[in-house]
């Protein structure tokens, strides 16, 4: 049997309005399918046989187009907060539908990765710690929980988003527990992992490791990221088995069309069933399914929403076209 993960989908996205008022961050389009669908087909290709989702904010959207799991070759159940429980909390509550033995990975549910999901596993095991935090450095690490690590990386002390942080070393999104652990978070409460969990791991002495990696990352809570992680999934800068099938900078879905003096480049996605008119240029665009674009329009980084239709020579740059 493979590994067990839990999947922390419920949050409200409040960074990606108005993208997130209908639709829950990790179910907008990313590269041509939902967000998460690279995050579950990453943990499947890593050896995850089970994953249960994590949900609160718009939890019925998810199991309409997920299902069982079957299609994506893993199974998948579902794990709804009536309130919300904090990160620590939305855990326990998922916990109790995992099957199985052995290490549980834990995703945050906005975290695009090329991180070799595999050696951490294996770095866990091997290190026989408790809790094993996939690690990365940025340039700024203010708005990420900064972690500080001895010679063998075992965590030394976990600092939850402050001024002045001691590293540039950060908390990723990426967890690995030894189902122990699930015993340390109480049931039914509002309680923090990064806040209340981790801490009082280290305080009592808990091995928590940090499994340190330099690849590809990209927290995708704003609308220039997720447009950024659509560009490079398409492009090519980081790979993802879900992105479908396409030649070239762009990437146009089913029975979609493009007149000849349309150009699209920079990652541009083309929903299923819509239209680009003549003399058109969209660059790194997000654009919905059925949606018409009529000619002699510029868009540069903008959002389309599903069927909405965009009047001939409308030039707009980092804009949303929603209803």
């Amino acid at each position: 049997m493979g590994y067990s993960a839990i999947l922390l989908v419920g949050g409200f996205g409040t960074r990606l309005h108005p993208l997130t008022k209908r639709t829950p961050k990790p179910m907008l389009s990313v590269a041509g399918v939902p967000f998460l669908e690279h995050q579950i087909v990453q943990a499947r290709d890593a050896g995850i046989s089970e994953i249960v989702l994590a949900t609160s904010f718009l939890a019925e959207t998810f199991e309409p187009y997920f299902g069982d799991g079957s299609r994506f070759g893993i199974s998948i159940r579902y794990a709804v907060e009536e309130r919300a429980l904090g990160t620590a909390g939305a855990i326990k509550n998922a916990s109790k539908q995992l099957t199985g033995s052995g290490p549980v990975v834990i995703f945050n549910g906005d975290v695009l990765s090329a991180h070799n999901l595999q050696a951490q596993i294996t770095f866990h095991q091997e290190s026989e710690a408790a809790v094993t935090l996939y690690l990365t450095s940025v340039a700024d690490a203010r708005a990420y929980g900064a972690v500080e690590l001895d010679e063998n990386k075992r965590v030394l002390a976990f600092n939850e988003k402050m001024e002045n942080p001691p590293t540039n070393t950060i908390n990723a999104g990426c967890y690995i527990f030894s189902r122990e652990i699930f015993d340390e978070i109480p049931e039914g409460k509002v309680v923090s992992v990064e806040r209340e969990i981790f801490p009082k791991l280290l305080a009592a002495g808990v091995i928590v490791m940090g499994y340190v990696d330099e690849a590809y990352w990209l927290d995708i809570g704003t609308p220039q990221a997720l447009l950024k992680a659509s560009q490079d999934l398409v492009t090519g800068v980081i790979y993802s088995s879900a992105t479908p099938i396409h030649e070239g900078e762009f990437l146009v879905l089913d029975n979609s069309r493009l007149a000849q003096s349309a150009t699209l480049d920079r990652g541009t996605v083309i929903g299923s069933g819509s239209i680009v008119e003549s003399n058109s240029y969209l660059s790194g665009c997000i654009i919905g399914s059925g949606v018409k674009v009529n000619g002699d329009c510029t868009l540069i980084n903008c959002f389309v929403a599903d069927n909405y239709e965009i009047p001939a020579g409308t030039i707009a740059e980092f804009s949303f076209f929603n209803y």
